[in-house]
C-alpha cells in the first residue's frame, strides 16, 4: 500500500498549469453565496438571499460525503494497483461486475463521493465495465440512505428499489464489457498485467505496517485526494448553482403536482432528475415525495435512478477521466431504457 505512480495517462488530468477557470468560477460563487448566508446582512433582492440559502443548505448536507470521498480518493493514491484487481476480482467477467456492484453498494457515501471514489478507479485500472457497475449501484444504495428511505416510503419499496438498481448495474456493467470487446468503446488504458500469485492479506498487513501515521502523512493523502477529485468536485459547485436557481424559481408544490403515474409523470421525473444536480441526500426526500404524494412508485424508482443515469456532473466527469465522449453518452444510453422499462412496470404493478 506504498505510494504508487499514478499511470493515468496525460488525458485524465489535462494540463496541470493551465487555470481550470470553471473550477475556479464555480467554486468562488458557491463560497460567495455560503458566506452571504451566514451573515445577518439581507439584500433586498429576495431572490438572491433565497439562493444564498439553498447554496447554503446544499453545502450543509453534502460536505461529509464529499471530505469522506477525497479521504477515500487520497488513501487509494497510497495503493497499489493490485489491491484494486485483487478487491474488484477479473475485469471482463461476471464475477468482477458483481464485486464490483457489491463494493458501490457497501461504500456508504454519497453520489458526489462515490463519483469521485469511481473516477480514481478507473484511473487505478479497473475494468470499464466495473467502473460504470459500481457508479450505477452505489449513489443512494448505501446503508445511511437505505434506513432513510424505509422511513420515508417503507421497507418493501425500499428493497424493491434497491434490487431493481442492483439488476441495472449488473446488466449495464456486463453490456459494457461487450461494448469493449466489440470495439465500440476503448479499453482503460490505465490497465496492466495482473499477478496472479498477489495475496491480498499478506500483502496488505505488509503495507500497512510500513505507513508512518505523522499530520505529514494526512496532509499528502489530503492533497492527493483534492488533486484527483478536481474534476468532480467542478461540476459539483456548477451543480449546486444550477440547483439553487432552481429551487428558487420553482415552487415546491409543482414537484409533486405533474409526477402521477402516466407516461407525463414519467417523463417529468426524468426531466426534473436530468435538470435538478443535488447529492443524494437531497434526491431520497424529493423521490419520497413522488412515491407517496403522487402515488407514483415507479416515478419515484426513475427520479433516484436518472440521478445517476442523465447527471450531468457523472457524464462530464466521465468524459474528462476517460478522455471519450463516446464513453459518457454510452453511460444514458445503456442504463435509460432499462430504467424507463422497469419504472413502467413498478407503476403498473404496485
Amino acid at each position: 500500500m506504498t505510494a504508487s505512480n499514478n499511470s493515468c495517462s496525460s488525458h485524465c488530468h489535462g494540463d496541470e498549469n493551465k487555470r481550470d477557470w470553471l473550477f475556479i468560477i464555480g467554486f468562488s460563487l458557491v463560497i460567495l453565496a455560503y458566506l452571504l448566508a451566514l451573515l445577518p446582512w439581507q439584500s433586498p433582492i429576495s431572490s438572491l438571499n433565497e439562493f444564498n440559502h439553498h447554496c447554503f443548505e446544499l453545502l450543509n448536507t453534502m460536505w461529509w460525503g464529499v471530505l469522506i470521498g477525497l479521504f477515500f480518493v487520497g488513501f487509494l493514491s497510497f495503493v497499489n494497483q493490485e489491491y484494486i484487481y485483487s478487491i474488484l476480482g477479473e475485469p471482463h467477467t461476471i464475477k468482477g461486475i458483481l464485486r464490483a456492484t457489491l463494493a458501490g453498494v457497501f461504500l456508504d457515501l454519497c453520489s458526489h463521493g462515490i463519483l469521485m471514489v469511481g473516477m480514481n478507479l478507473y484511473k487505478k485500472g479497473a475494468g470499464l465495465g466495473q467502473v460504470m457497475a459500481f457508479l450505477i449501484a452505489s449513489p443512494w444504495n448505501s446503508f445511511s440512505l437505505t434506513f432513510i428511505l424505509i422511513a420515508l416510503i417503507g421497507l418493501p419499496y425500499t428493497l424493491l428499489f434497491i434490487f431493481a438498481s442492483l439488476v441495472i448495474a449488473v446488466c449495464s456493467g456486463y453490456t459494457f464489457i461487450y461494448l469493449e470487446k466489440q470495439k465500440i468503446l476503448p479499453p482503460n488504458p490505465n490497465m496492466q498485467p495482473r499477478n496472479y500469485d498477489f495475496d491480498f492479506w499478506q500483502e496488505f498487513k505488509k503495507d500497512w505496517g510500513k505507513i508512518s501515521w505523522r499530520p505529514a502523512t494526512f496532509r499528502r493523502l489530503f492533497l492527493n485526494g483534492l488533486q484527483d477529485s478536481k474534476i468532480v468536485l467542478k461540476w459539483l459547485f456548477i451543480g449546486v448553482i444550477l440547483a439553487s436557481l432552481m429551487r428558487v424559481f420553482i415552487e415546491d408544490a409543482s414537484y409533486t403536482e405533474y409526477f402521477g403515474a402516466t407516461a407525463t409523470g414519467m417523463f417529468f421525473s426524468l426531466l426534473l432528475a436530468t435538470i435538478i444536480e443535488v447529492c443524494s441526500e437531497g434526491t431520497t426526500p424529493i423521490a419520497a415525495d413522488i412515491v407517496n404524494k403522487a402515488a407514483a412508485p415507479g416515478n419515484g424508482f426513475l427520479f433516484l435512478m436518472t440521478g445517476v443515469s442523465t447527471d450531468y456532473t457523472e457524464i462530464m466527469s466521465l468524459k474528462e477521466t476517460t478522455g471519450s465522449w463516446k464513453i459518457a453518452m454510452f453511460l444514458p444510453l445503456v442504463t435509460l431504457p432499462q430504467i424507463l422499462a422497469i419504472s413502467a412496470i413498478i407503476n403498473f404493478a404496485f
